[in-house]
């Protein structure tokens, strides 16, 4: 098992980084929304807010504002699971604060041979590879070696390829939002 960090680094690299900040995302669930209020709220059937989320939108907007880049693509299944619908109703949000979101079928990543880890990717130089396990995050595995920055520039490329727009995606699974 390689040495891992807490993913509370990820706020370091969100501030030094200078151009793009990219994101794979390929988990069916993630533990973090499962257990907020938010999350829960929704479940519920009472719709997605974003409250709660003001801090995290504001500094999407702020790095908007300086000319960065932040995108993803979030992979998804067919059917979307309960956490893939409830980031489908939450990345309206998260968009007009800035960052690009996209998506994909999990039978496209497959095909794509995607990794199943997801990841940030900063600049293309730093990756920041998370660790997961049932949906729960062990932690963040950072890497510089330029090979293997490399391989997820690719993986980012082709991801990024193929992905669909939000709008157009949301259109396709109207259950979802």
């Amino acid at each position: 098992m390689p040495e891992l960090t807490s993913s509370a680094v990820l706020n370091e690299l969100f501030e030094e980084f200078e151009h793009t900040a990219w994101r794979l995302e390929t988990q069916r669930g993630y533990e973090a929304d499962q257990k907020s209020d938010r999350y829960q709220r929704w479940a519920r059937g009472e719709g997605y807010s974003a409250e709660g989320r003001e801090a995290f939108l504001a500094g999407r907007r702020k790095l908007a504002e300086q000319g960065k880049q932040v995108a993803r693509v979030r992979v998804v299944d067919d059917p979307p699971t309960e956490n893939q619908r409830y980031l489908l109703a939450g990345a309206p949000a998260t968009i007009e604060a800035g960052e690009d979101i996209r998506h994909l079928w999990r039978a496209d990543a497959d095909r794509l041979a995607l990794p199943s880890a997801d990841f940030w990717l900063f600049d293309s130089r730093t990756l920041a590879r998370f660790h997961h396990e049932d949906g729960r995050t062990l932690g963040l595995e950072l890497i510089t070696d330029p090979a293997e920055v490399l391989k997820v520039c690719q993986v980012r490329d082709a991801a990024w390829h193929f992905a669909i727009r939000y709008e157009e995606f949301a259109r396709r699974v109207p259950s979802a939002v």
